[in-house]
């Protein structure tokens, strides 16, 4: 992993426990296999943000490598065919980074929709008592409908976080069955649908080829006036300048956590519109969150040193339809 993220996760308690785990320098960190003189004895690699790919080069430099665990969500960015063909073991630290993005999106999907942004600017500037609902006939949460598209582990974990409340929830997920979508107690529509019924819309979907752009202009512009576009997957998935265009005409509110590009231009208009609370992709991991994900990734090192099977295997054939 860089070294940034190894100086995030180091401390004092994260260093002692894996001394006792293992035999290991946590005073070395890997950012190119090239870099290492030796790696014959390894038996383990912990991997994160900035970790060298681990091709069929580098597994031919360690042929005792048995386990690979990723301290991140994806593992697609690092572990290749050659891994699994080899039958190495692969966990990943996906359903933890899902808790942070999940609570992320359930507090946008409440503020959102109370108009908390939009209001507290307004009255920053007033500073005066105002019939503060005029602006905004629906405002407020009940009975609002709440469309998440992707079923993703993110997904799911915002629909649990959404029962205690009086939404309906709709999913619209091409791998989800009516059976499945049951059990989740949500009801199933297709995307475009999901665009023109919803008051929030949340997205979940992986970067995939296929779902580039799938958040286009048409749908877009389906959505009801005030509806509320949430973004914490990827900013590939959505028709950029089309959504700020509806964001500019104040039509739409927006939650963005993640842009294409990543940092957005100085010049755009989503940093100061008073209807968009624009954050800079923060919604997964950081500051103490980190910890869990360090965390996770030990308990699996002390699950491998046991002889035990990992609690978290990732599995190879998931991985076409996944971030």
């Amino acid at each position: 992993m860089s070294p940034a993220v190894w100086h995030d996760f180091a401390t004092p308690e994260v260093v002692e426990r894996l001394e006792r785990i293992a035999d290991i320098d946590t005073g070395s960190v890997v950012t190119s296999f090239d870099d290492v003189a030796d790696l014959g004895r390894v038996e383990v690699l912990v991997t994160g943000w900035g970790a060298p790919v681990i091709d069929e080069h580098a597994l031919r430099r360690m042929p005792h490598l048995r386990a690979i665990l990723h301290t991140g969500g994806s593992v697609k960015h690092y572990v290749t065919q050659a891994c699994w063909d080899r039958g190495i073991e692969v966990s990943s630290g996906v359903d933890d980074n899902a808790i942070p993005v999940a609570e992320y999106t359930l507090a946008a999907i409440l503020f959102a929709q109370k108009r908390v942004l939009s209001t507290s600017r307004a009255y920053r500037q007033t500073r005066s008592a105002q019939p503060w609902a005029e602006p905004y006939p629906f405002m407020g949460n009940y009975r609002r409908v709440v469309g998440i598209i992707g079923a993703s582990r993110i997904g799911r974990r915002v629909i649990e976080l959404l029962r205690p409340f009086d939404v309906e929830v709709v999913l619209s997920d091409p791998y989800v069955s009516q059976a499945e979508a049951d059990h989740l107690g949500v009801r199933l529509v297709e995307l475009d649908e999901l665009f023109t019924i919803s008051d929030t819309v949340s997205l979940h979907a992986p970067d995939l080829p296929e779902t580039k752009g799938m958040v286009s202009r048409r749908r877009l512009a389906s959505m009801r006036d005030g509806a509320v576009f949430i973004n914490t997957a990827r900013g590939a998935l959505v028709d950029g300048q089309a959504l700020t265009e509806e964001l500019v005409s104040g039509r739409l509110h927006g939650v963005i956590d993640v842009t294409e590009p990543e940092v957005l231009p100085a010049d755009s208009p989503l940093y100061d519109l008073p209807n968009v609370l624009l954050t800079p992709h923060i919604a997964g991991s950081v500051g103490e969150e980190l910890s869990r994900l360090i965390d996770h990734a030990l308990d699996e090192f002390e699950r491998v040193a046991a002889g035990e099977p990992l609690a978290s295997p990732v599995q190879p054939e998931l991985l076409s339809n996944s971030a």
